[in-house]
């Protein structure tokens, strides 16, 4: 993937004409997401201000490439752990940040670097390049992550794709309303893992046949022999709108962070089914918070599905936690999507943000936590230390020639 970027950039580059209209155009700034990294090089090739929309870069989660990440209470994604840390998890915290930054750099190094160097000279560290972003938008906050510490130039925008709900089409609103008291279930695993394989839909649709509820299921491929009347199967469905409707009592989702995010908007529980990615550990998050529980879709089967339902269904604190993380959502001065507009604008009324970014990513390791610094002082003081010694050894030797001198 990484080497298909890096050569799409270089016909991009190569192409002089598409180069010539893209300087001609005289943008303002280069708005992208840095997950691959092709507007990146882009921004530094037309030397434009640059502004990421962003929760991965090429290395992996974007805290990690800009702000400080102790390892002993920031949880490394995929470790699936909280802010509190045992020594035993935080020494598999950090086996799992040293793997991964291994791997991700295993699979970036060889391709941007050939590109940095080729386009912007030997000199260029490509990965400072994404660091020199002049704002990080992030596509999360912390209703969603554990705290952790931040840098001046990172604005969150965690749900700024979420909305009021709207109305239903009245077939699916008549649909809602023959729930009665018990609600409705919505299912949705997005749409790249919207066909799951057969044996586990059975499984899926016997467990809601089971339950009181209504189910409105996004779902594609044959239908289930299982399937209830309490069960409606849709190629499509307004998602955030179902979510903001008063019956809706659960959310079935594979732990996607929009749809988490939409979620926590609406303030719906979640019974999750993480598939691949990021979504174990969004819905790991999701747990920590109480408001969520989660199924091995590897070994699940219509009795562990259908309890996990219930649990959430009839356990009040699943709903009460989401609805106070819903409540913090809401409680902000200002929306999501506005302030990533003003930041946007900020950068194009003022040819950047220079002043917020910090050059700490331009440090060595050693200079970064003051190694060089901290050696010195050690240093000095040995040095110290031996002069003192050596004064003492000096002064009791002549003591004790003093003293073995004969009067």
């Amino acid at each position: 993937m990484h080497k298909d970027i890096c050569t799409m950039v270089t016909m991009m580059f190569e192409d002089e004409s598409l180069m010539m209209s893209l300087r001609d155009a005289k943008y303002d700034l280069v708005l992208t997401d840095p997950a691959f990294g092709g507007g990146v090089f882009l921004a530094h090739r037309l030397q434009l201000p640059l502004v990421l929309n962003v929760r991965w870069t090429v290395r992996g989660e974007a805290h990690l490439a800009i702000a400080p990440s102790p390892l002993s209470y920031i949880p490394f994604p995929g470790a699936e752990l909280t802010d509190k840390m045992t020594f035993f998890q935080r020494l598999h915290n950090v086996m799992i940040y040293v793997i991964s930054q291994s791997h991700f750099s295993q699979m970036t190094e060889p391709h941007y670097t050939a590109l940095a160097k080729r386009y912007f000279g030997p000199d260029v560290d490509y990965f400072s390049l994404f660091q020199d972003a002049d704002i990080w938008l992030m596509r999360n906050d912390f209703t969603f992550e554990f705290p952790r510490p931040t840098m001046p130039n990172v604005v969150y925008m965690s749900g700024f794709q979420c909305k009021p709900a709207k109305a239903l089409p009245v077939d699916l609103e008549e649909f809602v309303q023959s729930s009665g008291e018990h609600g409705v279930i919505i299912m949705s695993l997005g749409t790249v893992f919207g066909k799951l394989p057969s044996d586990i839909t059975e499984e899926i649709a016997a467990a809601f046949a089971q339950l009181p509820q209504k189910v409105i299921w996004r779902h594609q491929g044959p239908k289930p022999s299982t399937l209830g009347n309490n069960t409606l199967l849709v190629d499509w469905l307004p998602q955030n709108d179902l979510l903001g409707h008063p019956k809706t009592k659960v959310f079935v989702a594979h732990g996607g962070t929009n749809g988490v995010q939409e979620a926590i908007y609406h303030g719906i529980p979640i019974v999750g089914l993480p598939l691949v990615f990021d979504q174990p550990d969004n819905l790991s998050k999701m747990v920590a918070k109480g408001t969520a529980k989660v199924v091995d879709i590897a070994t699940m089967d219509r009795a562990v599905f259908v309890e996990a339902l219930r649990e959430v269904l009839h356990e009040p604190s699943y709903r009460e936690n989401m609805q106070q993380l819903s409540r913090i959502h809401h409680d902000q001065p200002m929306k999501p999507l506005d302030r990533a507009i003003f930041w946007i604008e900020f950068v194009m009324r003022n040819g950047g943000a220079s002043h917020l970014r910090s050059q700490s990513f331009r440090m060595s390791w050693i200079v970064y936590h003051s190694v060089d610094v901290i050696l010195t002082l050690m240093t000095a003081l040995l040095l110290f230390l031996l002069i003192v010694f050596l004064i003492i050894k000096k002064c009791l030797s002549v003591l004790v020639r003093k003293k073995m001198k004969p009067e």
